[in-house]
């Protein structure tokens, strides 16, 4: 199996160019569904330990239903399967780019929660313009036990998002391991008050924001993952849904650009435009760079050949 590893302002990607299982034809979201029932050890074997670890995000090459899209892509972690991924997409660009598939300034990629265009800049920067992006509850207030009483937004900027700016230490490298396990209880909170996405949809990324350490940055966030590992990226999907609840709240015009740093320090640059039915469109810019390539070998009497599995919650 060949891949390509890329990291976008830190948080990696691992692209799958060949070797891949077949999932047939139809719409990307059918694929996916197929991808996880059928196929499952795929994921496990490409991102789990020893090959992988719990940081990195897979991206499955896979042809696109809609004729204008170089590529199609099922994104997934060490959890779960992911509608889109913002750095991810960054990192398909630049995996693309670096195999010489690129011949044109803007090219479109599918996901299975819809079709996004990416800009290249200058070598190892580009724009995604990612799927319209939307609040959709203000001001949850949750009851977290000893870490208190913690409100924030429930938003979709292409996964579905807990947003608060009640962060319960400082967002700083050293308090990684408390902000992890206060982001699990407050997603433990929100599944046992049955506070939920559109139609019942699980709200599996939670969102700390401080203000910012680096002077040219509007804030700071602390993204904690399906799967329980923090994205070292300012998160491309949760500054999307930060975007739509700046733009739905009047605090962010369109075409303002924000700035937001990630926990290890890197940013995104962000803005909106509204599209042609009212609908908040962000646009992140980030760098990405190619780390390795590699061929990820399989060998049928190893007892970890599909990844050590890890319980978690």
């Amino acid at each position: 199996m060949k891949v390509i590893d890329t990291h976008t302002e830190g948080e990696p990607t691992r692209v799958v160019v060949t070797g891949g299982p077949d999932l047939g034809e139809g719409p990307l979201s059918y694929r996916l569904k197929r991808l996880q029932r059928e196929f499952d050890s795929f994921r496990q074997a490409v991102i789990l330990e020893p090959r992988g670890s719990d940081v990195l995000v897979g991206a499955l090459l896979c042809p696109p239903v809609d004729k204008r899209c170089i590529t199609g892509v099922i994104f997934f972690n060490n959890n779960t399967y992911l509608g889109m991924c913002g750095h991810g997409a960054l990192g398909v660009a630049k995996t693309l780019q670096h195999l010489g598939l690129v011949h044109n300034k803007e090219i479109y990629i599918e996901t299975p929660v819809g079709v996004v265009s990416i800009v290249f800049n200058e070598p190892n920067s580009a724009t995604i313009e990612n799927v319209p992006s939307f609040l959709h509850l203000e001001n949850v207030c949750l009851d977290v036990g000893d870490l208190g009483i913690i409100s924030g937004d429930v938003a979709w900027g292409g996964n579905w998002f807990f947003l608060s700016n009640n962060a319960p230490a400082p967002l700083i490298l050293e308090n990684v391991e408390y902000l992890t396990e206060a982001a699990k209880r407050v997603k433990l909170a929100l599944n046992a008050n049955n506070i939920t996405g559109v139609d019942g949809a699980e709200i599996d990324h939670i969102e700390f924001f401080s203000g910012p350490r680096n002077p040219d940055a509007n804030s700071k966030n602390f993204v904690l993952c399906p799967g329980d590992a923090y994205d070292r990226s300012p998160c491309g999907t949760g500054t999307s849904a930060k975007i739509a609840c700046l733009a739905a709240k009047g605090q962010l015009q369109p075409g303002e650009q924000w700035i937001q740093e990630s926990i290890i320090g890197s940013t995104f640059s962000a803005s909106y435009h509204i599209g042609n039915d009212g609908q908040i469109i962000p646009s992140i810019t980030g760098r990405a760079f190619v780390s390795a390539e590699s061929t990820l070998l399989f060998d049928n009497e190893d007892p970890f050949k599909y990844g050590i599995q890890h319980h978690r919650l």
